[in-house]
């Protein structure tokens, strides 16, 4: 039977999920120093003066191939946005009660040999995300992953995503280590972290509005894993959960998930 799912919240789908995956891409120096690619990100706000600036992984939204087994299993649906439902974005809205089975059903999909149901490999994504970065097609040869774990944000946080701003989210991450192994690759995002300042990133952003785009920006930003750790060592417990600032660049709340030896008492970690 083939759903064809609404959108947006009602009353009673008032539960907005959002299931992604997350790359820890990294490269590995001379000095047998792991470094971090982030992607860097300028998005102009109408109610801000200039685009704001944050760091996140790369990664993005699970796809939905087959919606027909989560629309029973929460006993129906709605995609968050226009935009979700067309990509068919892992970025729902469901009853609250429904929350527990299909964070259990993710997991489990999660597990699986194929892609029936869901989307399971970030190349889609990564590949998408460093050709916005760089300008540039990568290609599998270039990289090699593998998952290492998923996250679940189970209370729900208002959602900063600007097609379903403020709404109450829950969050699963799917968190794979992608490793640079194309050095040629690695000098394309070093010299592109160089290039870029904020500043050259904002007014990039600035420029895409005045020629019709949403006035967004995207650049990698470089920075060493063991720095990363300690900045958030520093922390107290709930500060972990939060944006922070590195080097005066804001980092997004999920940056925290690509670590395993961060205790984070907001996240629930799936093994593998």
């Amino acid at each position: 039977m083939k759903h064809n799912p609404g959108v947006g919240a009602t009353p009673e789908l008032s539960l907005r999920v959002s299931v992604a995956t997350l790359v820890r891409l990294v490269f590995t120096s001379d000095l047998d120093r792991d470094l971090l690619v982030l992607e860097r990100k300028a998005t102009y706000f109408e109610r801000d003066q200039r685009p704001a600036l944050k760091a996140q992984p790369f990664g993005g939204a699970v796809r939905i191939h087959d919606p027909s087994p989560i629309h029973e299993l929460t006993g129906g649906f709605h995609f968050d946005s226009p935009r979700s439902r067309a990509e068919q974005d892992f970025r729902i809205f469901i009853h609250p009660a429904s929350w527990g089975a299909l964070k259990a059903f993710c997991a489990e999909q999660f597990q699986a040999l194929d892609e029936a149901v869901l989307e399971m490999s970030p190349a889609r994504e990564l590949a998408e995300e460093l050709d916005d970065s760089l300008g540039v097609q990568i290609n599998r040869d270039q990289y090699i992953y593998r998952p290492l774990w998923t996250v679940v944000e189970n209370h729900p946080t208002p959602t900063a995503n600007i097609h379903a701003e403020t709404q109450p989210t829950v969050s699963m991450y799917r968190v794979f280590e992608t490793q640079i192994v194309d050095p040629g690759l690695w000098q394309q995002i070093k010299l592109n972290s160089d290039r870029f300042s904020d500043q050259d990133l904002q007014e990039r952003a600035l420029e895409d509005l005045g020629n019709g785009g949403k006035g967004r920006a995207n650049a990698c930003m470089i920075l060493p894993m063991d720095s990363l750790r300690q900045l958030y060592l520093s922390l107290s417990l709930h500060q972990r959960n939060s944006t922070i600032s590195f080097e005066k660049t804001t980092l997004e709340r999920n940056v925290v998930a690509l670590l395993d030896d961060i205790t984070v008492p907001q996240f629930q970690y799936i093994v593998p």
